[in-house]
């Protein structure tokens, strides 16, 4: 951080940090893996699986995965998405979600004009769909 900076500021890092930490320690049972039909997320292993294969992802397209299918049927914002994705004070555009949700559709969609997985809410957000468990 460059001087000077606000008490808000630090506050808001230092929970930045610990959202992260939170969500990468999770301990190791059953619930490490997500699974949505013939898509299966893997939480500790950060891989992603589709008809039984597996699929290659960046890092950041897997968090917001895992982000969205953490929150299943839960419409989200792009600025949350990218607020728990690349943090809070974190310089960049919320296009950067749109970006990253075209990529993780085509990767795992069979038609990305009509997609099972990820579904725009017009005006909201985004909502990863699916039974999962």
């Amino acid at each position: 951080m460059v001087k000077p900076f606000s008490p808000g500021e630090v506050v808001a890092r230092v929970k930045a940090q610990l959202r992260r930490y939170n969500q990468l320690s999770v301990p190791a049972d059953k619930s490490d893996v997500l699974s949505f039909q013939n898509l299966k997320i893997n939480l500790q292993a950060y891989t992603v699986e589709l008809n039984d294969k597996y699929v290659d992802f960046t890092t950041k397209e897997f968090e917001v995965l895992r982000f969205l299918a953490l929150h299943a049927n839960q419409v989200l914002t792009r600025q949350q998405i990218y607020e728990n994705v690349w943090g809070i004070n974190e310089y960049g555009d919320l296009n950067t979600v749109t970006i990253h949700i075209k990529k993780i559709r085509e990767k795992i969609e069979d038609d990305i004009s009509a997609p099972q997985f990820i579904k725009t809410v017009w005006g909201v957000g985004y909502k990863f769909g699916g039974s999962g468990k």
